[in-house]
């Protein structure tokens, strides 16, 4: 069933799933996008304060998009307006398992596109361990059933 904005209540939550990182997936993304050493060498990292290699914060919060993304295929988003509070809280690590949960914390007409709903949510990204890996809240457009005139 497609949802549209009118059919989303605050507070609903979404288990995105999980995924598990890899270290190779890791120093790619790193060689690519963020190639600081405690990313890209396992030798290096262990030299740094993170103790070992890690996954770019970059990445978890891609890791997060794809989660949500994969998980909300009902929904129709028409985009997003920017993200807000982003925390990177613990590092990822190789073998880590990345659970993903998402909140519906608030939802607002749009005033300049009617067609179009404001929405709020609240994402939480946690490891295997149920401890907190990244948050940050999304601030996205939902396509309105009928758009307000």
């Amino acid at each position: 069933m497609t949802r549209y904005y009118e059919d989303v209540e605050v507070g609903e939550t979404i288990d995105c799933g999980s995924y598990e990182v890899t270290k190779e997936e890791i120093v790619e993304f790193a060689e690519k996008y963020d190639p600081q050493p405690f990313h890209l060498d396992e030798e290096a990292a262990k030299d740094s304060f993170l103790g070992g290699l890690v996954a770019s914060g970059w990445q978890t919060a891609c890791l997060c998009m794809r989660q949500n993304v994969d998980h909300m295929r009902d929904r129709r988003f028409a985009g997003a307006r920017g993200v807000d509070d982003l925390r990177w809280i613990r590092p990822l690590r190789p073998g880590d398992t990345l659970s993903v949960e998402t909140e519906f914390v608030a939802k607002e007409p749009n005033e300049t596109y009617p067609a179009i709903g404001n929405v709020t949510l609240e994402t939480i990204g946690r490891n295997q361990r149920d401890e907190p890996v990244i948050s940050y809240r999304a601030l996205g457009m939902m396509e309105r059933r009928e758009p307000i005139e």
